[in-house]
């Protein structure tokens, strides 16, 4: 070849003897073109553009308007070897001095991967539905909707559920938009520490990673001891003698159990997490239809679409004096209710934490995020609706705590209840399955940079391609959250007690501190890049600019609201405070923050630089 543009098919003595003909040009030229679509190399793309317009210039036969050997075409004068026209004008640039040749052996989300900093070491297994489906599992509309309703019940009743689940999801889905844009850019296991860090330094990734792990925990925690809570009613249900043998102690011991079935599945495989998500899918779907079918139609009466979208109820034992209407009504009360949506539609950045294990990560993982928000919460608010119209007597379920469990026992059999109870505990169970798989994979990614004590065991991996210390770690740390459930906590009185899972709504709300928290700062961060942002192949163009100060200014209030206490003896200043009533989400979290601020400044600053690469 000559300059890259003429081609000799022959050299001696570095004088051309036979000169190229058209099959050449063209066989070079694809072949070309097949090295661009394997390496997204824009540099061979440019050398078959060059060579193409050559061969026009050459084999063009005006006469017979095609492209032809010309009988004089063995003739084209050939030109120097150094790359450079006739007039001395560089045809096309230099080729790097160094290429990663290794590239052209790699798929397209390896390519992605290993422009990141990462080799692929995961098991890329998941397809698109299946990132999709961890993250409506985790959302979980068969979890949250049944264990939440009464944080929203008790405060603000119904209009909490049935106007507030529709209002905040809207907003909710506007955070998953700006996220989903930051995955398609930046698809890797540690999604948001990851984000956060490229887009704000080593110090925005290390806090973001903690709040985000923070949060995961947390996830698995809740979800997990309200599985093994519904199973245990569900028991309740079908045996008095189960029923009269309730305690504490013993729903602990099945939440441990849970902990223990969950971490063997996630060891197990990770194809087989995939499988897992995509049945948990269509059990979401099939069990919300089955009850709402039954909560319409089993029941003898119901409450009146009216009142379903009006009644208001202040059950906090006191706060705001127990009023429906008002100031204290409205800003406190009634917002403390919408921790039943935010809880539930939460952990959607679990697509982000499997984008390594995911086919078509950059587009697939995006959509997933936002189609997980999206469906859930029509999906939720029907099952909330059905949930408000099986009422049969409103005060019975205030005076009973709120909770779903007492609905059920007012419009149903004891058998149909149970079965109900059933559907939303298996719900459960694949909630936490998948909860537990997003926090071993974030703890996996923030150990692979080196941000964790034991960072190295926490980042291998075993036979399997399964991280097993984190998911095992991550089981213990959520039990030892969820230890104050077993502080029995009375809100009613000796005579009329109204036991409710303070520390239970304490771990929500760590759930939903941590994990918003940490969603804040890669958005505000992407907000302040503004157009010097590298959008991924899914974007929202520039005319969605205001969705990220609406994320941002929304997630600002939900955190502030959900470290307020949820009862008047919360408040150090009531005469009737006591500890086992205190919210102490704020507690952990800034107490968790207070550790990683002097650790950073002690230590971390000096050797922590961010996300190391691998390859």
């Amino acid at each position: 070849m000559k300059s890259m543009v003429d081609i000799t098919l022959c050299l001696i003595n570095d004088t051309p003897k036979l000169n190229g003909y058209l099959d050449d040009y063209s066989y070079l030229v694809n072949s070309l073109i097949d090295v661009f679509e394997i390496t997204s190399d824009a540099y061979f793309l440019d050398i078959a553009q060059k060579i193409t317009n050559y061969m026009i210039e050459h084999f063009w036969n005006e006469t017979e308007k095609t492209i032809k050997n010309l009988p004089n075409s063995s003739q084209i004068p050939f030109r120097n070897l150094d790359h450079r026209s006739r007039k001395g004008q560089r045809l096309f640039p230099k080729p790097p001095k160094r290429r990663n040749t290794h590239l052209m052996s790699m798929t397209n989300d390896e390519q992605k991967l290993a422009e990141l900093g990462y080799k692929q070491e995961l098991d890329r297994s998941w397809s698109g539905f299946s990132n999709f489906a961890i993250s409506f599992s985790i959302i979980s509309i068969l979890a949250g909707c049944f264990t939440s309703f009464g944080q929203a019940w008790n405060n603000g009743g119904p209009i909490a559920i049935s106007l507030g689940w529709p209002l905040i999801s809207i907003f909710i889905l506007i955070i998953g938009l700006c996220m989903s844009e930051l995955v398609s850019a930046y698809p890797t296991s540690g999604g948001i520490y990851w984000w956060a860090s490229k887009l704000g330094g080593a110090k925005a990734g290390f806090y973001t990673g903690w709040l985000n792990l923070l949060g995961l925990f947390a996830v698995v925690a809740s979800v997990a001891y309200s599985c093994a809570t519904f199973f245990d009613l569900a028991f309740m249900s079908f045996s008095k003698s189960w029923a009269e043998g309730y305690s504490l102690q013993r729903v602990f011991i099945m939440f441990i159990v849970v902990l223990g079935i969950i971490s063997f599945l996630n060891i197990s495989s990770g194809h087989l997490m995939s499988t897992l998500n995509n049945i948990s899918v269509w059990w979401h779907v099939a069990g919300a239809s089955i009850v709402v079918a039954v909560l319409v139609i089993l029941p003898e009466n119901h409450m009146s679409v009216y009142d379903m979208f009006t009644m208001r109820v202040n059950n906090s034992a006191g706060l705001a004096g127990g009023e429906t209407s008002g100031t204290g009504f409205w800003f406190y009360i009634l917002p403390l209710g919408f921790l039943l949506t935010q809880y539930t539609i939460t952990g959607f950045d679990a697509c982000a934490h499997l984008s390594e294990e995911t086919k078509g990560a950059s587009q697939a993982a995006a959509r997933g995020i936002w189609q997980a928000i999206f469906y859930s919460a029509i999906g939720g608010w029907i099952l909330l609706l059905a949930f408000l119209y099986a009422v049969q007597d409103a005060d019975a379920v205030t005076a009973g705590g709120g909770g779903v469990a007492v609905i059920f026992a007012q419009a149903l059999s004891a058998k149909w209840a149970g079965a109900v109870l059933l559907i939303s505990a298996t719900g459960q169970l694949f909630c936490c399955t998948s909860g537990l798989t997003s926090c071993s994979r974030m703890m996996f990614a923030f150990s692979r940079d080196g941000a964790l004590p034991g960072s190295k065991r926490l980042a291998k991996l075993d036979s399997n391609k399964v991280p097993r210390t984190a998911v095992l770690v991550s089981a213990v740390v959520a039990m030892v959250m969820t230890l104050p459930a077993l502080v029995e906590v009375n809100i009613g009185s000796a005579e009329a007690p109204i036991i409710v899972p303070t520390a239970f709504y304490a771990v929500v709300s760590i759930c939903v501190i941590g994990l918003y928290l940490a969603f804040l700062v890669p958005i505000y961060l992407r907000w302040r890049a503004g157009d010097s942002f590298k959008q991924g192949e899914w974007n929202l163009g520039n005319k969605w600019k205001w969705m990220a100060p609406v994320a941002c200014a929304e997630i600002v209030v939900i955190c502030i609201y959900f470290i307020l206490p949820t009862t008047p003896m919360g408040w150090p200043n009531n005469e009737g405070f006591d500890l086992k009533f205190v919210n102490y989400a704020p507690i952990l979290v800034g107490g968790t923050m207070l550790i990683l601020w002097v650790w950073w400044h002690l230590s971390v600053k000096k050797w922590f630089k961010g996300p190391k690469t691998t390859v």
